[in-house]
């Protein structure tokens, strides 16, 4: 039984990450399907973040009372900042680049998070590289194939697979709405709200630092997402009061699923793992939404899929996989250094308590100096 917890103990992060994927790949495809109705993307960012924060505040002033920590000015202005990075800036991109190409093209191009990510947790030193180890290599080569598997899923078509369930006059349709996009002004959206994810990801990392109570920072995140996307939105659709109608129908789905599994439980799961296994470890799961969505989606939205995309999406699966054994490797050495330091410490604490049996004397002053162990940066 032992041995069971201990596996699933190291299974869990991994779990976790994967469970937010299909998360993340149903919210894509509702959301487009939402999109496609008419709906607001800034509308519906409000309405999301609004919905995760009615949600997320009860368990977070309940479970979080005695852990809370004393609210300051740097905390405080460090969730603004949050609030402006993901909920506001990357969700009003992301939404409006995936209303000007499709689900699966948003999906693959979010796989570019991994490498923002991992450059701006080496400049902030919340990763170090040793490029002479084998699994330092191995995250930073599985880096590169994972981008390059996203580029070559995105920008290189190739012949069109011709699925049983799609019908000929799906494709029709598909074609007729591919016709009125625009894939490169999606595209340089998607990135520039992609940067605003992976910064607010290393942000994110930093503030759980000196804010260390995750359902709380959660809940002032949407809520600060809440106030500042209302007020880009009523920027963007001003004068258009009929955008914020809503019912209950694809729209109000859209809204409460993306609230309440898009930005609710992703913040509070991402902040979890991101506290024992680093920013980078959070993002290398990304490519598995956009193979869960490009599967999916030609189901449910009767989107075609090409032989290029699949070749990147086979890409893309090595490239994760060399992260994450690089990222394994990682976990034993900082659990092995953790114990010897620890041993060492009980060592000099006996040694200690022999000199101060020993002595005659009445007094003895012993000035100790004892090292804390505090988890460290990962190393990449």
């Amino acid at each position: 039984m032992d041995s069971l917890a201990a596996i699933f103990n190291q299974a869990k992060p991994f779990l976790a990450m994967i469970f937010l994927q299909f998360g993340f790949a149903g919210m894509s495809i509702v959301t487009k399907f939402a999109l496609n109705q008419g709906f607001s993307q800034h509308v519906l960012v409000v309405y999301r973040h609004a919905i995760a924060t009615l949600v997320i505040a009860p368990f977070a002033i309940v479970f979080d009372r005695n852990v809370r920590p004393k609210m300051t000015l740097s905390i405080f202005v460090k969730i603004l900042l949050l609030g402006l990075l993901e909920p506001t800036m990357d969700q009003n991109l992301y939404y409006t680049g995936m209303k000007y190409t499709t689900a699966t093209f948003a999906s693959a191009m979010c796989n570019i998070v991994p490498a923002f990510a991992f450059m701006m947790a080496w400049i902030f030193k919340l990763e170090k590289v040793n490029i002479r180890k084998l699994h330092s290599q191995a995250k930073i080569l599985g880096t590169i194939v994972t981008v390059a598997g996203a580029m070559l899923m995105t920008l290189i078509n190739g012949p069109m697979l011709q699925l049983p369930w799609i019908k000929s006059n799906n494709q029709h349709a598909f074609s007729s709405a591919a016709a009125i996009q625009d894939p490169l002004k999606g595209a340089l959206m998607i990135t520039i709200g992609c940067f605003c994810w992976g910064s607010f990801v290393i942000l994110q990392a930093i503030t759980l630092k000196s804010y260390p109570a995750e359902l709380s920072l959660t809940a002032l995140i949407c809520l600060a997402g809440t106030i500042e996307g209302s007020i880009v939105a009523l920027v963007m659709e001003a004068g258009n009061v009929a955008v914020w109608s809503i019912h209950l129908d694809v729209k109000f789905l859209a809204a409460a699923y993306s609230g309440v599994i898009g930005s609710g439980i992703t913040y509070y799961v991402q902040g979890v793992v991101m506290k024992t296994r680093g920013p980078v470890f959070v993002t290398a799961f990304n490519p598995l939404c956009m193979i869960i969505v490009a599967i999916f989606s030609s189901f449910i939205l009767s989107e075609i899929l090409y032989l290029g995309r699949v070749i990147g999406a086979v890409v893309i699966v090595v490239g994760l996989y060399l992260v994450l054994w690089g990222k394994s490797r990682d976990q034993p050495s900082s659990n092995q250094n953790i114990k010897m330091e620890a041993s060492n410490n009980h060592q000099k604490m006996t040694a200690m308590d022999e000199t101060t049996m020993g002595s005659n004397q009445n007094f003895v002053v012993l000035e100790v100096t004892c090292t804390k162990l505090t988890p460290t940066n990962e190393s990449v």
